[in-house]
């Protein structure tokens, strides 16, 4: 199981600022964006998403453990 957390525009194309997911095997973080995406589709519409790790930012290869803490979010820009 991790815990998910969901910020900003995410969470309102969820519907949820967190969740709960089983995870029945280690995957990387491309993979289980793509799994994500089935599951919220209205995510494709995102061009860049990011994602923390147990609070820190992942690459797509990085591999994502049961009981993780996983945060999505779109790239902050400022000026």
């Amino acid at each position: 199981m991790i815990d998910i957390l969901y910020f900003a525009r995410v969470a309102e194309l969820t519907g949820k600022r967190t969740e709960q997911m089983p995870l029945p095997a280690p995957v990387s973080v491309a993979q289980w964006l793509t799994q994500l995406n089935t599951t919220y589709p209205a995510l494709q519409d995102i061009r860049v998403l990011k994602v923390a790790v147990n609070k820190k930012h992942a690459l797509p290869d990085a591999l994502i453990h049961d009981r993780d803490e996983v945060a999505l979010f779109e790239p902050v820009t400022g000026g």
